[in-house]
């Protein structure tokens, strides 16, 4: 049977007992000699921030650095110092193939917690906004998770950091809730209807990175995890995309950088 007559669609047809012909190794590799980058592991712990004003704003008051050796030909990463904790922050990391294809090079630079901070939209109706949720699983309504396991309605986040990450993000004053995400790929073409079914099965959020990440997560055992940003919903009359202001950005970052160094501590 030839690739036309077979039936299955292609993102459900993949084969995982086999290793990839393109490693983020070997693209790291190239990047390092044509750029004459530096040799050197990146932090520990890694943030990738989805919107990047608050990477930009951290860049500016000079509390985060360009960082060196980082080989990548599409982001910049910049390292700063939370809580005690080295971290490397890389801004508008926006969708599933874009955080994973990073967290791959990640991983591979010696990363050992790689997470997500993204905006996301309102999707369980008694939740505040802004407010803050810890993804504990999310719906598989994107594309990259396909490639790194098979086809399923849902995807847990196996790490056992998402327990510290709560705690210590009810530490900063904002309003937490752990649970279910919806991951989508395309924004513009959520429907009410979607919107009040996942709202009636228990969902909190919808955003665009958390399946992939977590796919990703168990097919590579990365430790990966997602914080989103609740700041809009098309049944809020207040204002929309509000996140507070920049310093209560670094609380979040903060709070983050608490848990993951409470993480490291256990492996």
């Amino acid at each position: 049977m030839t690739a036309q007559d077979n039936p299955i669609p292609p993102i459900l047809d993949h084969t995982f007992d086999q290793p990839s012909a393109f490693t983020a190794k070997n693209l790291m590799d190239d990047v390092r000699r044509s750029r004459h980058i530096p040799n050197g592991n990146v932090p520990a712990v890694c943030i990738l921030e989805f919107d990047g004003d608050l990477t930009d704003w951290l860049v500016k008051e000079g509390l985060a650095k360009p960082f060196p050796a980082w080989a990548c030909f599409h982001t910049q990463m910049f390292e700063i110092e939370l809580q005690g904790v080295r971290c490397g922050m890389i801004a508008r990391t926006i969708g599933g193939p874009y955080s994973v294809l990073i967290a791959e090079q990640l991983q591979a630079a010696g990363a050992k917690v790689i997470i997500g901070l993204t905006s996301a939209g309102r999707v369980a109706p008694d939740m505040p906004l802004p407010c803050l949720v810890v993804a504990t699983s999310a719906i598989r309504d994107e594309g990259t998770s396909y490639h790194y396991l098979p086809p399923s309605r849902t995807v847990d986040c196996q790490s056992p950091i998402t327990d510290l990450l709560n705690r210590e993000l009810i530490a900063t004053g904002w309003s937490v809730r752990c649970g279910e995400v919806w991951t989508t790929d395309a924004p513009y073409c959520e429907t009410k209807g979607q919107l009040e079914q996942w709202a009636s099965e228990g969902t909190l959020a919808v955003e665009m990175q958390a399946a992939s990440l977590f796919a990703f997560g168990i097919a590579r055992q990365a430790c990966v995890a997602l914080v989103a940003m609740v700041s809009n919903a098309v049944d809020h009359t207040g204002p929309q995309f509000n996140t507070g202001t920049q310093n209560d950005g670094l609380k979040v970052l903060k709070g983050i950088a608490r848990a993951a160094r409470s993480f490291l501590t256990t492996i």
